[in-house]
């Protein structure tokens, strides 16, 4: 395994909050792979980029050397997670829990080592704990404490109806930690109540407790809310290619650094540089592509990261020929000077727009750029580029 500190460093890359952080240290220290806990409930079958924060750490604990443990919440999705609820949210049905299920497991997988994690669903213990056992559980907390939670505190002081059941979630997610022996549980910020249940069941229960880690929630493409599906701004990952790559290029630039230290798996040296370079005048646009690519190729394959732009239907990338090209013969006596051969291959509406393009160093010739006085050679072959998107292969014949 890798040294302690470089450890720490990528596992508090981008996290939000490490409690504590000195047992975390302490339990690296000793050399044996962590068992580190992450939960989903499978409420919907398709996952975005803001679900992928968390996968994405996961996967840094697998690339130290540690063990994954991936909870399906099948047990916890029938009772439905109340977290940032202001209504009591309906619980899913058993079949529907087990479909999404596995489309889960099939996405993850995308980012995951499927030989380094361990997936689990928590049916596999509450199913055997009895009525008994549930009352016991629910005796080691108590409804003061339940209240206490943000979204509870708000609901009970407004009025509003909390069910029983919805009391009963942050504790099953707790004795999970329990029944897993998670040393740590990773959640986002909006989890911190349930990751601390975890640590008080597991002292309760004579475990030495998990440290957990929170990760921010992933903003959506609109800067403001986090991602969701329901509001429009997100980024699936079952997204198309072309589809994914124009959204993360289109984003707004200030989300640029955000979505690189929770999204991308590149070094935090080289995300710095992409900075620096942006700063001294590189266009932004261009650092969005990488991320972009990264992407495409993480959830679709390399293949369909270097085409992504053209489905996208976006511009060639530089010194990049389009498939399509065609060709053109012109018949000349005499070599030719470029305005005319763009406007006689229809590269240019007339002899004032060629020279435009000329002047602003938009046309290039065999990949280099070409003033005004360069001349086509009479049995030659060129490939010709006018603007961004206007190409021809020429082919200048004596007449």
């Amino acid at each position: 395994m890798k040294p302690v500190d470089e450890q720490l460093a990528l596992i508090k890359r981008g996290a939000e909050e490490i409690l504590i952080e000195s047992e975390l240290r302490a339990k690296l220290q000793r050399g044996i792979p962590l068992r580190v806990k992450a939960g989903f409930d499978p409420t919907a079958p398709d996952l975005h980029l803001g679900h992928t924060v968390l996968i994405n750490k996961l996967r840094q604990f697998q690339d130290l050397g540690h063990h994954v443990l991936f909870l399906i919440g099948d047990f916890t999705g029938m009772i439905g997670d109340p977290t940032g609820k202001n209504v009591t949210r309906q619980p899913l049905t058993r079949d529907q829990v087990l479909e999404n299920a596995e489309t889960y497991k099939e996405q993850v997988f995308k980012i995951l080592d499927p030989a380094r994690t361990q997936v689990m669903f928590n049916s596999t213990w509450m199913d055997k704990l009895g009525s008994a056992d549930m009352i016991q559980l629910a005796g080691k907390y108590t409804v003061a404490r339940m209240l206490e939670r943000d979204d509870f505190d708000k609901r009970y002081k407004g009025g509003q109806s909390i069910a029983i059941h919805e009391f009963l979630y942050p504790l099953v997610q707790g004795y999970d930690s329990v029944a897993m022996q998670a040393d740590v549980e990773l959640g986002g910020t909006d989890q911190k109540f349930n990751l601390l249940m975890g640590r008080e069941l597991q002292r309760q229960y004579g475990q030495e407790p998990q440290v957990i880690l929170t990760m921010p929630l992933l903003e959506g493409l609109d800067g403001v809310k986090k991602m969701s599906k329901s509001l429009g701004n997100y980024v699936g990952i079952n997204d198309l290619p072309g589809e994914m790559y124009n959204k993360i290029v289109s984003m707004p630039d200030e989300l640029t650094w955000r979505y690189f230290e929770l999204l991308s798996f590149r070094s935090m040296e080289e995300i710095s540089q992409f900075k620096a370079d942006v700063e001294k005048g590189a266009n932004p646009r261009d650092i969005k592509i990488k991320l972009a690519e990264e992407l495409v190729a993480r959830f679709h394959g390399e293949a369909a990261a270097a085409n992504a732009h053209r489905s996208a239907g976006n511009r060639l990338k530089e010194g990049e020929l389009p498939d399509d090209m065609p060709e053109v013969v012109i018949e000349s006596k005499i070599d030719m000077p470029v305005s005319a051969v763009l406007n006689r291959a229809g590269l240019v509406k007339n002899a004032a727009a060629a020279r435009d393009l000329l002047s602003a160093g938009s046309v290039k010739v065999n990949g280099q750029v070409v003033e005004r006085d360069f001349l086509f050679v009479v049995g030659e072959e060129y490939v010709c580029q006018a603007g961004k998107k206007k190409f021809a292969r020429i082919v200048l014949k004596r007449a």
